[in-house]
């Protein structure tokens, strides 16, 4: 399933996309035990939202190898967290803006994974049960800020910098999925999940030991190696194959 949410009239729900001009809503939502997706009907002008509001969102650091040696980090030990605000999140199209405080924000495109059912301490051998979906994540960060700070809060948490989207397919093997980039239709990053230090059901069961998961929670699964500078005008896309593409523009913020 491929699962997305709109804005029609004021208000804003889920839908199931079927091929690219039709939807069926989901009154329930996506993450009810019983969802009745109601009749077909056309795609139209809906304004597309990010796909679900989590109520938090879980990033993953130096979780690629070449990653980790273009930035001339070591390789952590046990997977590297941090939090990005829901603030943060950025619908489909709209603008990543950059802010005065920084003077270099770069992209991250990663592969991102939505939680579909409570995990707390979930073996990891159980914890794509409580996966809903994955999804297309960039990690947008502003680099200066986080090599002079001593935690990553300021730079990975300014509002627009994480956009993502513009979906959640359901039912893919994480261990065949890849993610590229592209800044103004030039490819600047592509990589597999294969590559991770740390896989996907590691990540989850091991944030579900320190943090309960909660549906609708987002973990950005870290970046490959190619990260670059953003600048204004430019247009900025992350791609995951069988997923979709993500793009937003880039303008100067506040």
């Amino acid at each position: 399933m491929r699962i997305a949410r709109f804005a029609e009239n004021g208000r804003t729900f889920f839908a199931l996309l079927e091929g690219d001009d039709r939807i069926r809503e989901l009154p329930d939502g996506p993450f009810a035990s019983t969802a009745s997706p109601g009749s077909s009907r056309p795609l139209g002008d809906l304004r597309p939202l990010a796909p679900c509001l989590p109520t938090k969102i879980l990033g993953v650091g130096r979780n690629y190898r070449a990653h980790a040696a273009e930035m001339k980090h070591p390789l952590p030990p046990e997977p590297l967290l941090f939090l990005k605000p829901p603030s943060a999140v950025l619908s489909p199209g709209e603008a990543i803006r950059l802010p005065r405080a920084s003077k270099r924000v770069d992209y991250e495109g990663e592969i991102g994974v939505v939680i579909g059912r409570e995990a707390h301490f979930v073996p990891e051998e159980r914890a794509l049960q409580h996966v809903l979906g994955f999804t297309c994540v960039n990690d947008v960060t502003a680099r200066d800020l986080q090599e002079t700070d001593v935690q990553f809060t300021r730079a990975k948490g300014f509002d627009t910098f994480c956009p993502f989207g513009p979906c959640i397919v359901t039912g893919l093997d994480p261990e065949e999925l890849t993610v590229e980039t592209f800044v103004n239709g030039i490819r600047r990053q592509a990589s597999s999940a294969s590559e991770m230090i740390f896989g996907i059901p590691h990540l989850v069961s091991y944030i579900s030991r320190v943090m309960t998961l909660l549906p609708g929670d987002l973990i950005a699964t870290g970046t490959p190696e190619g990260v670059g500078a953003l600048r204004s005008g430019d247009e900025v896309t992350v791609s995951i194959p069988g997923v979709g593409r993500l793009t937003n523009r880039v303008t100067d913020g506040g």
